[in-house]
């Protein structure tokens, strides 16, 4: 199977777990397991994130973390294990000669998610929807396609990712709606040249973005960063901050 564009490389499995409790639950929607964080406030229904896991998947805590900061912000965060179970941290005792992430893990996961995440989508809207629902969308590294291809669409009121991989120039040629950029000054899955690219064909475009970019940081920066470290910490959770404003003022808009 041929390697995906702009694969998830070695730097995508580098992690440092943080430390808390998730306050989610785990539903099964569309035959997914589906990590499900609400809100304590009314009007769930009003205001849907949509997460897009990196290869550890939306059961890693570190993630759990972040959808459970918007959920307490107000947003009803819903996010699908396309990976099945059978996420990177599975793998890594295969990773050399032999076994690629480039060329044999990501490849067949992708595939796989491509297929099942059209499905879980319209289960969820069904569920969840209603005609006053603002829909936002966030990934962060194998995610960022997903968060592209829903932002090609009518429905998405805004998106957002963080060091994204998989991205295709044809991506940003799709956008139609409002994206937020949270990007590691270092990422070879997003390297400079891509992303000045990127911004080229969104101003071209005439799109709605915004471009924040973290110097001294790397991959991972905005899930998996060394919280001792206190301008990572800052960074991770600057970028966690500033995807709930942006979601904030597209919701305020529509």
């Amino acid at each position: 199977m041929a390697p995906v564009v702009n694969s998830p490389r070695e730097c995508c499995i580098k992690t440092v777990e943080h430390s808390g409790t998730a306050g989610g639950t785990t539903e099964i929607i569309a035959g997914v397991p589906t990590y499900v964080s609400r809100p304590q406030s009314q009007g769930e229904s009003r205001k849907i994130v949509l997460f897009f896991a990196d290869v550890y998947g939306p059961f890693f805590l570190n993630s759990q973390l972040l959808m459970d900061y918007w959920a307490s912000h107000g947003y009803l965060v819903l996010a699908l294990d396309y990976f099945e179970g059978d996420t990177i941290d599975k793998h890594l005792h295969k990773l050399g000669p032999h076994y690629s992430l480039v060329e044999d893990y990501v490849p067949a996961k992708m595939t796989r998610a491509k297929e099942i995440t059209p499905l879980w989508i319209d289960a969820i809207k069904e569920q969840f929807g209603t005609a006053d629902t603002k829909w936002l969308i966030v990934g962060y590294c194998f995610g960022g396609p997903f968060v592209m291809d829903c932002l090609a669409e009518d429905w998405v009121t805004a998106g957002a990712f963080a060091h994204p991989a998989c991205l295709e120039e044809a991506h940003f040629l799709r956008l139609k709606q409002p994206l937020l950029l949270s990007l590691a000054e270092d990422d070879i899955t997003f390297s400079k040249e891509f992303r000045e690219k990127a911004e080229g064909i969104m101003a071209q475009k005439k799109a709605t973005y915004h471009i924040q970019i973290f110097s001294g940081t790397v991959h991972g920066f905005a899930l998996s960063g060394n919280v001792e470290d206190p301008v990572a910490k800052w960074a991770k959770e600057q970028s966690a901050a500033t995807i709930k404003s942006w979601f904030d003022l597209a919701c305020s808009r529509t």
